[in-house]
């Protein structure tokens, strides 16, 4: 959703008092370049696995880990934990999942307790929050879990993870190299109304 105008000076009308909360709020999160809104990230979000050097700044992956923490859970749970990983030395390590991983400027890896009823609906909800919100600031992202699963106990113990808790995915992200153009069905083909 776009950025709302605050409030004119003088208005006192409920609604624009909460237009104005609103205006403020979203301002504390701007960054000074423009970010898209929801369905604009939804539209241009791909799977880059090519990265060029440079840094994400701390207050841009901050900004991706609060979009996952804002994800719906079930019961309000929230069963997660996130690290960022951006020594080289330590992504190098992940590697072993995807060689491609190394050229990304950091890696958020998504760690869930698998105690929690919906575990994995809830990881995925955070996971996607990430990838849009990576999308909106201007990088590119990919979910990289399959790949990852089979490493797993390796990653734990590289990043000091309790035993009770898994290693859902590690999600690369960094200035992206390439734009995938991959194809998606369209909309007439897999929409179904009131009926299959």
């Amino acid at each position: 959703m776009p950025i709302r105008q605050p409030a004119k000076p003088g208005c006192t009308s409920l609604a624009q008092h909460s237009d104005l909360s609103y205006n403020i709020s979203a301002q504390k999160i701007r960054h000074a370049r423009d970010e898209m809104d929801t369905l604009e990230a939804i539209r241009n979000r791909r799977s880059v696995r090519r990265y060029k050097s440079g840094a994400v700044p701390k207050a841009d992956l901050e900004t991706i880990v609060d979009a996952a923490r804002l994800a719906a859970t079930g019961s309000n749970r929230q069963p997660w934990d996130f690290i960022i990983v951006t020594e080289k030395p330590m992504i190098a390590n992940f590697k072993v999942s995807c060689a491609w991983i190394e050229t990304a400027s950091a890696v958020v890896v998504v760690v869930m307790d698998p105690k929690s009823r919906w575990w994995v609906e809830d990881g995925a909800a955070a996971i996607e929050n990430i990838l849009l919100a990576s999308t909106a600031l201007g990088y590119g992202s990919c979910w990289v879990e399959g790949d990852a699963l089979p490493h797993e106990e390796m990653f734990r113990s590289l990043l000091g993870i309790p035993p009770d808790r898994r290693v859902m995915a590690l999600i690369p992200v960094g200035i992206p190299a390439e734009t995938p153009k991959p194809g998606k069905k369209p909309l007439e083909e897999i929409l179904h109304w009131e009926k299959y």
